[in-house]
Order: C-alpha cells, then sequence, then structure tokens
C-alpha cells in the first residue's frame, strides 16, 4: 500500500526517524521538507552533542530511549561508550539509588558503582570527589546528522521525497481538513501533515491554528582544548558520557578534547518567530552566541571533578538552541481542530527514534502499540497551560530544574495560584496545605486537625515518603472511617452529554451499560481500538438525553469529541461546577437533616437531585474512600454555601475536612485504581482487575473485539502488596534477585496498619501469600502479595 499523501516538516532525527518508520510500514506518498540543507538542517539535530543517558522517571521516555540506541547502533550511528551519572553529595547519592530502581523496573540494565570503580570507568574523574555512581552500559553518543543521512536514505529508497530548502509559509486547510503545505516552491497537496519542526514548532502549528507548548531556550555547550588526559586518543570516545547533576554538568570525549554541557545558567528563552532563517544565521539558526561569563561556574566545577582540565582552555562554545514544554516531555498527536494536522515535537535526540516508531504506529494503525503515550498527548494540557506567559514561565523553570532532585508529590511554585475551588476560602481558614492539580490548588492535608492525633499512634515513613506528608495524613484517614469527612473533589473533570444520540454515543465509546433508569450511576471504562485502557469514568444519567462523566482529564474530553456524533453535545463543566464528597459512617446522620432527598432509600450508585438547605444540588451515592456518603454537585457559585451548610451541621457529628494525603491511603485500601498511575494506554481491563467493568453482551463498543482476544491471554496482574515499609511508587518488584515487575501507587493504610503497594506483576505470581520484594533505594522491602479490597471486603460500610 502507499497510504494517503503525508507531508513531514522537519528533516531533523524526529522527521527523518518518522519518514523511516512510515515507509517501512508501507506508506511511501511521503513528502519531507526542511527549511535547510540535508542532512545538517540548521535544526536542534545539527548542534546536537548527541548524549544518550536513558534511564528516565517515565517508563515510556526509557522505552523510547532504548529502541533509539538500539535503532542507531544498527544504523552504525551510535558509539555505544555507555553512561555514567556520578554523586557528590549524599543526597544525590540516594537519587542515583531511586534512578538505579527506575532501570530495573523498566528492563534496563544498569548498575551501582563505588567511588573507585567510577574512576576506573572514566579515568579523568577526581575519585575523592564522587560518592557513587549509576553506569548504564548501553547508553552512549548518538551521531544525529548521521542517523538523519541514514534514516533519510532508507526512506528515500523506498519511495520517500526528500525536498531541502523548502520554507514553509502556511497549512492550507478545507472544511476542517488539511488539503496542502505552502511552501516558497509552491503547494504540496497533503491528507496528513506531521509537523516535525523541533524549535520552530510553534510557528508551524499556528499556521493550522494550534497553539504549542514549548519554549525554544538557549543551552551553553563548550569544547575544551587538547586534554592531557585524552592525548593521543584515536578514537572519537572511549569513555562513558558522563553526568554530573549535582552542578547542571554534563561531559562527552571528542578524541583529545571535552565537550561540556552546563544547564546551570539562566534560563535564555526565545520565540520561534525570533529565531533567524537559515541563510541569516552566521553558524546555523539554532546556535545563539556564546556568553562566557554564565559558563564560568561551570568551568570552575569541571576543573575541580576533571582535574586534567586545569591544563586544558575553553576554546570554543555555543548557546544552542532546542526544546522545552512545561512537564518536560514531548508533544505528540492530533490537532483537536484540523483533522489530519499532527504533531511530533519537543523531542531530544535521546527520544527520537522512539517518537518515530510511536508516530508511524499511531498514524497507519489508529493506534501505538510499542508505547504507552498517555502522558505525551499533545491534547493533555488544560487550556490555563497554553496560556503565552504560563508556556514560557514552566518552559523555563523546567530548564532551571532539568537536573534537579524532584519528589513525586513536589508542586510547581509559580505561577500559583491558578485555580481555586469555592471551598479554598474555607480550606485556607483550616490551615490547609495546598499541592497543585492540574493547576487547583487541592488540600494534602489540614493543620487544623492537628488536635485528632491525640491518643494515636501513627507510623512515621522514610525520610523521603515523609516529604510532603504530616501524621495529619494519618489522623484524617482515620477519622474519616469513624465520623465523617469533607473531601473536595472539584479538580476532578465533569463533562456533560447530551443530546437525542446521547445515549447511543455513551453505549459504544464506553465498556458499561449505561441504558439504565434517570439516577442510574455507571463505572465505565474508555477504550482503544486495540483493548488499551484510555481512561476510567462514571456516568450518571441525570435525564432521558442528559448525562454527566466523571473523567479523568483533557484527554478524556478530546477522545469524546473526536468520536462525537452530530446529534450529540459535549461541554466541560468543571470549572463551573465543584464537588464534595460527604463519605463516613455518620455521613446518613449530617446530610439527612439538610435534605429532602430520601437518603435510605437512594441505593449505591444510584443519584438524584434535590437540595441541601438553600442549595441545589445533584447528589451521586459514590464513594473513592470506601465509606457511606456521597459526591455532592453543584454550581461553582453556591460552592461556598454548600460547604458552610454541611459544617455547621456538621459539627454535633465531629465533621473534618480530609485532605489528598487521607484520601489516597483510604482508596488504596479498597482498592480502587487510578487511571495514568495504575492502568495507562498500554493495559487492558482484565489485567489490571477491571473486568466487571465491562459489558461484552450489552452489544459492540470500542475495543470490544480486541478484548475478546485479550480476555483470554492475561499474562500479568495489577497486584495489591502488603509491606511493613511506605514506598513512593515506580520501584522494582523482585522474586528473589529477579526483577519481575514495578510498583504503581503506594500508601501507607492507617486502617489495615500496613504499607500498601499496587504493582504490575507477572500472573503466575499474583496469587494471594506470594512472598516478595521491593527495591526501595538501597533497601529490599519484603511484601506479600494480599487478596483485596483490604477493607471492607463484603462492602456493608458502602452500601448500610
Amino acid at each position: 500500500m502507499t497510504g494517503p499523501s503525508v507531508v513531514i516538516i522537519g528533516a531533523g532525527v524526529v522527521g527523518a526517524a518518522l519518514a523511516d518508520e512510515l515507509s517501512a510500514r508501507g506508506w511511501s506518498d511521503v513528502t519531507v521538507v526542511d527549511q535547510g540543507d540535508v542532512p545538517a538542517t540548521g535544526g536542534s539535530s545539527s548542534h546536537a552533542p548527541g548524549l544518550v543517558f536513558q534511564v528516565n522517571g517515565s517508563k515510556t521516555m526509557t522505552e523510547m530511549a532504548r529502541y533509539t540506541a538500539e535503532k542507531f547502533v544498527a544504523l552504525d550511528s551510535f558509539l555505544q561508550v555507555g553512561g555514567l551519572e556520578v554523586a557528590t553529595s549524599t543526597q544525590r547519592l540516594a537519587e542515583l539509588r531511586r534512578r538505579h530502581g527506575w532501570a530495573v523496573a523498566w528492563g534496563l540494565e544498569a548498575h551501582l558503582l563505588t567511588p573507585q570503580e567510577c574512576a576506573a570507568k572514566h579515568s579523568l574523574l577526581d575519585e575523592t570527589k564522587v560518592l557513587g555512581g549509576l553506569y548504564v552500559p548501553t547508553d552512549g553518543l548518538a551521531k544525529a546528522v548521521k542517523a538523519v543521512d541514514a534514516q533519510l536514505a532508507r526512506a528515500q529508497g523506498r519511495g520517500v521525497r526528500v525536498l531541502p530548502r523548502h520554507e514553509v509559509l502556511d497549512i492550507r486547510t478545507q472544511d476542517g481538513k488539511v488539503c496542502a503545505v505552502v511552501t516558497d516552491h509552491g503547494d504540496l497537496p497533503a491528507q496528513v501533515v506531521v509537523c516535525c519542526a523541533g524549535i520552530w514548532g510553534p510557528k508551524v502549528a499556528r499556521m493550522a491554528g494550534m497553539e504549542l507548548p514549548l519554549t525554544p531556550l538557549a543551552h551553553q555547550l563548550a569544547w575544551t582544548g587538547p586534554v592531557p588526559g585524552l592525548a593521543g586518543q584515536s578514537e572519537e570516545a572511549t569513555r562513558p558520557i558522563l553526568r554530573h547533576q549535582d552542578a547542571d554538568l554534563y561531559y562527552r570525549e571528542r578524541f583529545d578534547t571535552l565537550g561540556i554541557g552546563y544547564y546551570g545558567h539562566r534560563p535564555m528563552p526565545i520565540t520561534a518567530d525570533e529565531i533567524l532563517a537559515v541563510d541569516e544565521a552566521e553558524v546555523m539558526p539554532s546556535v545563539l552566541t556564546f556568553t562566557p561569563g554564565d559558563f564560568a561556574p561551570a568551568w570552575e566545577e569541571t576543573q575541580a571533578l576533571l582535574p586534567d582540565t586545569q591544563k586544558a582552555e575553553v576554546e570554543s562554545g555555543i548557546n544552542g538552541l532546542f526544546s522545552f514544554t512545561t512537564d518536560h516531555l514531548p508533544l505528540m498527536g492530533q490537532s483537536p481542530d484540523v483533522e489530519g494536522f499532527w504533531v511530533a515535537e519537543a523531542v531530544w535526540v535521546t527520544h527520537s527514534a522512539g517518537v518515530g516508531r510511536a508516530m508511524a504506529e499511531w498514524l497507519v494503525d489508529g493506534h501505538c502499540s510499542s508505547f504507552d503515550l498517555h502522558e505525551c498527548d499533545v491534547n493533555r494540557f488544560e487550556p490555563h497551560q497554553l496560556a503565552p506567559d504560563y508556556v514560557r514561565d514552566r518552559g523555563c523553570q523546567n530548564y532551571v530544574e532539568v537536573y534537579d532532585i524532584i519528589h513525586p508529590l513536589q508542586p510547581m511554585e509559580h505561577p500559583r495560584p491558578l485555580r481555586l475551588s469555592p471551598f479554598h476560602p474555607r480550606q485556607r481558614d483550616l490551615g490547609a496545605v495546598f499541592l497543585d492539580a492540574s493547576g487547583w490548588e487541592r488540600p494534602q492535608w489540614y493543620d487544623a486537625n492537628a488536635p485528632l492525633l491525640d491518643g494515636r499512634d501513627l507510623p512515621t515513613p522514610g525520610p523521603w515518603a515523609a516529604r510532603y506528608w504530616s501524621p495529619i495524613v494519618g489522623a484524617e484517614a482515620q477519622a474519616t472511617r469513624e465520623a465523617v469527612a469533607l473531601y473536595d473533589m472539584s479538580a476532578l473533570k465533569r463533562l456533560e452529554v447530551s443530546g437525542p444520540g446521547a445515549l447511543a454515543f455513551l453505549q459504544r465509546i464506553t465498556t458499561g451499560d449505561v441504558s439504565k433508569s434517570v439516577g442510574s450511576v455507571t463505572y465505565c471504562l474508555l477504550l482503544d481500538t486495540d483493548g488499551g485502557i484510555r481512561s476510567d469514568v462514571t456516568v450518571a444519567r441525570l435525564g432521558p438525553d442528559r448525562f454527566q462523566v466523571g473523567a479523568n482529564g483533557n484527554l478524556d474530553l478530546d477522545w469524546l469529541e473526536r468520536h462525537r456524533p452530530a446529534d450529540v453535545f459535549l461541554r466541560d463543566v468543571t470549572a463551573g461546577t465543584c464537588c464534595l464528597g460527604v463519605w463516613g459512617p455518620k455521613a446518613r446522620d449530617l446530610v439527612q437533616p439538610l435534605t429532602g432527598i430520601d437518603l435510605t432509600a437512594l441505593k449505591y450508585f444510584r443519584g438524584a437531585r434535590g437540595f441541601i438547605g438553600n442549595v441545589p444540588v445533584t447528589m451521586l451515592r459514590l464513594s473513592y474512600v470506601g465509606e457511606l456518603g456521597w459526591e455532592i454537585y453543584t454550581t461553582a457559585d453556591m460552592g461556598l454555601k454548600l460547604w458552610d451548610t454541611l459544617w455547621s451541621a456538621g459539627r454535633e457529628h465531629g465533621v473534618l475536612a480530609g485532605g489528598r494525603g487521607a484520601f489516597t491511603s483510604l482508596r488504596l485500601e479498597k482498592g480502587y485504581r487510578s487511571f495514568g498511575a495504575d492502568m495507562t494506554f498500554e493495559h487492558d481491563p482484565y489485567e489490571a482487575g477491571l473486568g466487571f467493568a465491562v459489558k461484552l453482551d450489552k452489544g459492540d463498543f470500542v475495543g470490544r473485539r480486541a478484548l475478546l482476544e485479550r480476555k483470554e491471554s492475561v499474562r500479568r496482574k495489577l497486584t495489591c502488596l502488603l509491606t511493613d515499609e511506605v514506598v513512593m511508587g515506580k520501584e522494582p518488584v523482585y522474586d528473589g534477585e529477579r526483577a519481575v515487575g514495578y510498583v504503581t501507587s503506594a500508601a501507607y493504610g492507617y486502617t489495615v496498619g500496613r504499607g500498601i503497594a499496587y504493582a504490575w506483576l507477572p500472573a503466575s505470581l499474583a496469587s494471594p501469600g506470594q512472598a516478595l520484594h521491593i527495591g526501595y533505594f538501597d533497601q529490599r522491602v519484603p511484601a506479600v502479595v494480599a487478596e483485596e479490597p483490604l477493607f471492607d471486603p463484603a462492602m456493608t460500610r458502602l452500601r448500610g
């Protein structure tokens, strides 16, 4: 097959990889255009130092890097000299142990080294400055321009056209679809356009009416003159690429000289429109003038860590442009507004071939089978996250923090606050400690609940797990199970689906049977065509043709919008509404006197509309904490009144406000899954323990055919583990000395009195009683597979 007519904009490492991967899958009607020469186009790929460190906290990013390294080795475009990260502080040494855990969890060979072993790997190191290191033997140096040339040559051999010196002037559309790319050499007809323009990405995307949250930033790269310790070296590199993250530095050899990359200088952002044209730039458009003053601290630190450089000089340098996003992750996917316009942006050489493969699979097959792309989808962002000031501020801050040790709960510091629920004034009065959730200020715990600590024996986790934690978290969790608590659920996305086709649409797009009476609530999954989980949602039928969907984020909105027929209306109502979870054994005692709704008659997974005091509400009998109670929704203007009404009436029942820390502990005791952490696009319902949410007998739905096959071959399972030590997530799980899986969500269960960790394991090891270990920093934490749910397995508290 030749496939549709495709134009790839940008012939750097991403565009070249995509052309190669598409043509390998039979799509040969592909044209690659670039404003520069090929293969050295003048973009970031042309000056990239090429260091490929594969280990990443993201499983997807690690797998993309591994594929890139393997492919470039096969293309003779990679020097596999290994990668060494060194620690010069105890905090960094602990971080390297955490990173080692990621490598093991994601199946990448990695070794923790002593200072002496570090020096043996890299003879320029002063081992007295080093406390330890992390070594990955398959890391190395990507020869980016050579890789571009090799991949484009293979693509051209399959019929792909490559057009250098073609500047893109516009993207032509017709009836909401791309139809051509306008260049200074004429129009190129296209059914699919993929923007791989790198630092020019925002400029090109705007031609299709799309705002990309990408900021080009200058990054310093300097080259020394001859270094005595490298004298006579005939090969380009023999020692591992080296990273000194405590000082924001990395190093690579080039025969007898050394390249030094530095992230410790001030952010130097630029807009895509300010980048010079190919023929205007002195060296190339992506290379700006070196600023020696910014580099001075880097050189001083380099001479301390690598003493042989004291006998060398910095001979040249650049401030090279490359792309940063607001969350460190690539931008991949199709425009929400223009059919056929796709982007593969903010991709470094490290992940380039992996991204090329992912995009090719997505385009050809309709989904990506090699990598889980939920973190990378360009449509993941909330509207405020596309504001130019936000994009620039977050891009600059991410540059500053690129080598920082970031805790999983660490919130961004600026810009805040952005989104406030109506309950925020009362939460602030109660001493809420706020963390960030998609821009929302969400309480993690409340200092006002400190008196609840009296008489409670609450364990203190280790130093890493104790960050962004307080013993008040445990007190709030226990008190919720004893009395009644208010939980702010406003940060969860709420969508309204209505119209004459709403029921048929939801039947088709979800796994659940939502053709129930008005007032029903159904827990469902959204699946891709391959049966992978795209999200889990609740669908409440508020009227014959009106539903409320409790969703996870903007990707759910985008997915529903792409599949929505003309007789269905879809609206994001999150900003105009709010939600309180009122949960605990005394919840009915608190709420019933305030409403005319018969709460005893309102059964589990049913909803009703009415009033609480003077506040019009929708009440859904759901509970993410495993206790009696309701999600109570009202309009944003009535939110504060709702809080005050419940708070005033709740005093006699011991009402408290609960934070997200307690919520997480309580949900894990009940075994409730969290999309994005416990399951993602790569998992199916039967693996994730969510087969009950799939109604195969209701008729056809998206993903059903694939599920029928996957149901018969469940090889891994999301499994509950009990531990005596609190872990944080993404740690490897061992059966003896063999790594067999990884942790997803984890917390301490304050009701069951044990640490809880959910993990993906082979089905053969998922039986209750199976003894395992979790790799946590330098510890092996004993763990045992447990029957779930851990709390109230008979559901008596939920249904009471």
